[in-house]
This record gives C-alpha cells, sequence and structure tokens, in this order.
C-alpha cells in the first residue's frame, strides 16, 4: 500500500517544449495582440515570420535542450511573465508590455537552451516578432527620411545633378521627388536584422561576434537605403518619370544586396569565430 501510494505522489517532470508551450500560453494576451496586428491592416505581418523562425530553431534543437532549466532564468521569466499580463490589464501600452511578454519568454527558452548554442540571434528573432514596423514608422519614419534625403542629395550632386533637400523631399533638376515613407528604411532594416539572425543561427556565429556585427548590420541598411533612394530619384526626376514596376524592381533589387551584404558579414563572423 505504501508502495503504491510512493509511486502515485511522485512529481510529474515536464519536459522543455511542454514547459515553454505553457510559459507562452500563460503570456496569451500578447499572443493575441501580436496576431490581431498582423491581421488587422495596422503593421506588416513580418513578425509572425520572425516567431515562426523561432519556433523552427526551438524544434530543430529540441533533442538538445538541457533536460533541467537555469532555475533563475526560469524564475526571471515566471517574474516578467506576471508583469507583462498585470501591465496587459493595468492598461499599459500593448506594445510596452508585449516587449516585456517577450522578454519572459526569452528567459524561459534561455533556461532551456544549450549551453554551447548562440543566444543573440534567438533573442532577436523574439524581439522581431513584435509589431514594431507601423510604430518605428510614426515615431521615426519622418527624421529617417529627412536623413536619407539628405544624402541621397549629396550623392546625387556627386553624380552631376542639382539637387537639394527641402524638407523631407528633395529638388532634382528643377522637379520636386517626394521621400514617401517606405523610403525610410524601416522595412529594410527589420529583414537586414532578421537577415542577421537566421545567417548567425545557421552559421553558429558566436554572441559576441554577433553583437559586434549589429551596428554594422545598421549601416549596411543606411548605405543601401540612400543608394536605393538616390537611384530612385534620379529616374524619378526624369520628364518621363519611372513606372510603378520600374519602382518595385529597384526596390527588391537593392533590398536583395543588402541582405546579401548582411548574410556576407554575419558568415565573415563566423569563419573567423571572433
Amino acid at each position: 500500500m505504501s508502495l503504491a501510494l510512493t509511486h502515485r505522489c511522485r512529481p510529474v517532470h515536464l519536459g522543455p517544449l511542454p514547459w515553454l508551450t505553457l510559459h507562452a500560453l500563460a503570456l496569451w494576451p500578447h499572443g493575441m495582440y501580436v496576431v490581431q496586428r498582423a491581421l488587422d491592416g495596422s503593421d506588416d505581418p513580418l513578425g509572425v515570420v520572425a516567431l515562426l523562425a523561432a519556433a523552427a530553431l526551438v524544434a530543430s534543437l529540441r533533442a538538445r535542450l538541457r533536460p533541467s532549466p537555469d532555475v533563475a532564468r526560469l524564475a526571471a521569466a515566471a517574474v516578467l511573465a506576471l508583469l507583462a499580463n498585470g501591465a496587459w490589464w493595468a492598461g499599459v501600452p500593448a506594445l510596452a508590455s508585449a516587449l516585456v511578454a517577450a522578454s519572459s519568454l526569452a528567459c524561459a527558452l534561455l533556461a532551456w537552451w544549450p549551453r554551447e548554442q548562440p543566444k543573440a540571434p534567438l533573442l532577436g528573432l523574439v524581439v522581431l516578432a513584435l509589431p514594431w514596423l507601423a510604430t518605428l514608422q510614426f515615431y521615426l519614419g519622418w527624421p529617417l527620411r529627412v536623413l536619407t534625403a539628405q544624402l541621397s542629395a549629396w550623392a546625387l550632386q556627386l553624380a552631376g545633378f542639382v539637387a537639394a533637400r527641402s524638407g523631407a523631399s528633395m529638388i532634382v533638376d528643377g522637379r520636386l521627388v517626394i521621400v514617401d515613407a517606405p523610403c525610410s528604411g524601416v522595412q529594410m532594416a527589420w529583414f537586414a536584422y532578421f537577415t542577421a539572425c537566421v545567417g548567425a543561427t545557421a552559421l553558429g556565429v558566436a554572441d559576441r561576434a554577433f553583437v559586434r556585427r549589429v551596428p554594422l548590420v545598421g549601416l549596411a541598411v543606411l548605405v543601401g537605403n540612400v543608394v536605393r533612394n538616390s537611384v530612385l530619384v534620379a529616374f524619378e526626376s526624369r520628364p518621363a518619370g519611372l513606372a510603378p514596376l520600374g519602382h518595385e524592381a529597384i526596390g527588391l533589387a537593392a533590398l536583395a544586396l543588402v541582405c546579401a551584404a548582411v548574410w556576407r558579414l554575419v558568415q565573415h563572423a563566423g569563419t573567423r569565430h571572433v
């Protein structure tokens, strides 16, 4: 009888994936917020791509996850989860409370994460999963457009154009060309950092090497965005203008080149093992 009771009272040990699933479900208000922002058109649904990439990364490493979690990180994840949900019900701005929730989920993941596996790219994917683009466009879009317009004006002057910035627009050879919201580079930055995180994960780049190259990713975005804008403005300033298809083709080509440069940058970090 006593042996049977001892067997029945044995504690249930949850593995990493069930534990992480329960932790994610505990943060359901923030998950619903991310999904809602992706579906209602108020933000680009790119965060879902980052979330799926993070989930795929965890699934690919499921056999290497720790059998027992880091208790300190797991406790921090629980505290942050309580803070995130409390902030949600208290009416704190949804993106701010979602950032706390993302930090909670990141701590929970790191509690089970293999010691030898890089952590920074995973954290980057978790942060990129939040609906940042519309918010960043609202607060940073105009200053970035002004910066892009000024740098593009200087670049066009070197190419022989008569160019000057006017607010967030440009006057090129007497024609007014508007630097619109997509030319701020916010979307390009998201794709560049996503490429950096995925590349660092695929190549096994050490955390310190990855972090050192984060500012260089931003520099690549700035240069790529200025080049894209300069080329577009040069074509737009012509009497014939530029067809929408040509505009899209130039934009996609610039994005592809920036992402390729970022991948090469991360690849170089991986080969040097710094």
